[in-house]
């Protein structure tokens, strides 16, 4: 994509209702349309949503597929895509717009921040889909079911609520597994290292990102694990 294209594309979306954006690591302000900072801290159902219907992030939400494809299935839940390139959510945003979709919105910030802009228990269930796998060791910690991403999942996610990984990585996948079994307040739902061996045993699973996409084209085996990070059962 060229430069001019980008620039284009972060002008518009600054203009867009359904797209807010954290600007300074360093601070907690969101800014909404037209660069007006906005404060959804006492809730995002109640403030923005108008309702008090469940809340689902995708996090490294890239174009959004998979937020936008849930929103449509599910009009009675609440949908918010998080990723730190505003041109990807451009993309998105456009569509939900294009189609009238109320349900679903998109948050520009990096996931490390994440428990600075939501309510402790707010968020219903988390999918986090085809992520970088950051590959090399010594940025392992950058993984999004690294222990400090999980602690930071933990403070908004509601007791119950469940986390959704899909990779076309092996090594991701092992290492989530590792990470997860390794934390007594953890618990996994459901593991499985290639969905589409057999019939799919959840139907939001057949949602395919353009990543995914790819992925499939390349022979690449996808994998899933659903989890819980706040369990009783220690």
């Amino acid at each position: 994509m060229s430069t001019r294209n980008k620039l284009q594309k972060f002008a518009e979306v600054l203009s867009y209702p359904n797209v807010f954006e954290n600007f300074n690591a360093k601070d907690k302000i969101l800014v909404g349309k037209n660069g007006a900072e906005v404060d959804y801290s006492n809730g995002w159902g109640d403030l923005f949503f108008n309702n008090s219907n469940p809340i689902v992030l995708e996090l490294a939400c890239g174009r959004g597929e998979y937020s936008l494809e849930l929103a449509r299935r599910y009009p009675h839940k609440n949908f918010i895509g998080v990723d730190i390139k505003g041109a990807r959510i451009w993309q998105g945003a456009t569509f939900a717009l294009n189609e009238k979709l109320e349900n679903i919105a998109f948050l520009r910030t990096r996931i490390e921040r994440i428990s600075d802009f939501f309510l402790r228990g707010e968020i219903d269930e988390i999918w986090i889909t085809f992520p970088d796998p950051f590959l090399r060791k010594s940025k392992s910690n950058r993984r999004l079911t690294s222990p400090n991403f999980i602690n930071h999942y933990r403070n908004i996610l509601k007791q119950d609520g469940v986390i959704n990984l899909k990779t076309d990585s092996p090594q991701l996948y092992e290492y989530s597994l590792e990470t997860i079994a390794s934390d007594k307040k953890c618990k996994i739902l459901y593991t499985k290292d290639d969905i589409y061996k057999d019939e799919l045993d959840f139907p939001d699973l057949d949602i395919k990102t353009y990543y995914e996409k790819m992925h499939l084209e390349d022979s690449r085996k996808i994998k899933y694990l659903r989890f819980l990070i706040n369990s009783q059962n220690e």
